[in-house]
Formats: structure tokens, sequence, C-alpha cells
């Protein structure tokens, strides 16, 4: 099961994909957790020992340049669309509670545009999860970057987290439009930080969807500063949506 998840900055979905990841790893799955975003909260909210020192994919500079092949042409701009990328999450890549976690990290783009080693390098690493692991998990920006199109044909499902508020409705249906420009098919809402019954009916009017599931609004993930917790309503929300989306890709 290959799952991206997307929202606007503080909508949730770094919290949705840890909340899953465990869930994941609960049932005995093989989980890859890869942490898209350049604020790179992901080991944070999934508790790994010294998130901060995990070294991003885009940082490791010898190895992109070798795989590449980029060390002697600079100069010249050539450089490997296809490089070796399978040995990469179990060479470098963290992994705790049964949970691999890969940090993708911030790619500096040229001028010009973004086709560069660091770049071309991590799209091929993200096609390769996408196509030979069991459960993968991609936090992503709000846009759909790193997912072109051969890679989110790839992608079992598209979840969008989404606020019951204007703003993030709109963002939502941004994010939605740009899914399904990439040609997929499965894309479902989420709603976050649901206060009232009047919360949940904004999201349906608002989006013209049914969303996969609403989460309440917690203080105890407020707490936490970040680290993703459970309390008996979280998961009794957060195991609904899990076994809605089962259900769903079925």
């Amino acid at each position: 099961m290959k799952i991206a998840l997307a929202g606007k900055g503080g909508s949730g979905k770094t919290t949705v994909t840890a909340g899953l990841a465990l869930l994941f790893g609960q049932d005995k799955k093989t989980v890859i957790a890869v942490d898209c975003d350049p604020d790179m909260n992901l080991g944070y909210a999934l508790d790994f020992p010294e998130p901060g020192k995990i070294v991003p994919i885009s940082a490791m500079k010898e190895l992109i340049a070798k795989r590449t092949s980029s060390v002697d042409t600079q100069s010249s701009g050539y450089f490997k669309l296809n490089p070796e990328v399978e040995d990469i999450p179990g060479k470098f890549c963290p992994q705790h509670n049964n949970i691999r976690l890969i940090v993708m990290g911030k790619v500096q783009k040229a001028e010009g545009g973004c086709l560069c080693p660091e770049n071309a390098f991590i799209k091929r690493l993200i096609s390769h999860l996408v196509v030979n692991e069991e459960v993968v998990l991609l936090d992503m920006v709000a846009g759909t970057e790193h997912l072109g199109r051969g890679t989110a044909q790839a992608v079992d499902a598209f979840l969008i987290i989404t606020e019951p508020t204007q703003l993030g409705v709109s963002t939502g249906l941004h994010v939605y439009s740009l899914a399904c420009a990439l040609g997929i098919k499965k894309i479902w809402f989420i709603g976050n930080k649901v206060q009232h019954k009047a919360d949940e009916d904004f999201l349906r009017k608002n989006l013209n969807a049914e969303p996969l599931g609403f989460l309440s609004f917690s203080q105890n993930l407020l707490a936490a500063r970040g680290k993703f917790v459970f309390d008996d309503k979280l998961k009794k929300e957060l195991l609904g949506i899990y076994k809605e989306l089962n259900r769903r890709l079925k």
C-alpha cells in the first residue's frame, strides 16, 4: 500500500502520517515513512532517537554525486536520471518501532529550474519505494513536489488533510486539482481539528465530498509539542480512518 499525504502547513498531515505509520506497524506491516517536507518533522512525530541528527538524503552530496555520475560532469551539466538507489533504505535510513524513516531534506534549486542531481536522486528513490516496498507513507509538502507522473500512477491513494476553515478548504481543493492532473485516481480528504458537527458539515459541503474520516482537535497532541501520542479518542478515530482506507483500497 503506497499512500501520499498532503495539506497546508499546520493542517496535521505529519501527525496523521505518524499515526497511520504506527497503526500499519502494529499490524505487522513493513513500513517506510518518507519525510518529503522541507521542515523535516516526521522523525520527531514518530519519536525516533535523536531525530535532529538524521542525515537527509539531499545532504549526502558525495553519495549522490557518485550514484548520478555528476562528479566529473558539473561543467557539462550531464548526470544520470536513473541512479542506483535499491540499498539506500537499508544502509542509510534508521529504523525504530518497525518503521524505517527516510528524510529527503531540502533541495537547493538552481536558477532556471529544479533539474539537478539531488532532485533526480530523490525522485528516483521515491519511484523505487512506491514500486518495491510493502507500505510506504509519503509526508508531502502542500503541493505534489517529488511526484512525477510515473511515480504518481504507482501511488494507491492520495490523502489530503484539511482543516475546517476556508483557507484549509481552498488549499485542499488546490492540492486535489494537482493530484488529478498527475493522473491519481483515488484522492480522499481527511478532516482534522474538528470540534463540532458543524465543522464536519462545513467540510462536506465545501469539499463536495465525503471525507475518509474526521479527527477531533486534540489538546493532548498540542501538549506533546510535535510528538505523536495516542489517547483513547484519537486512536478510535484514526483506527476508523485506517479501516476505511483499507476497505476503499480493496
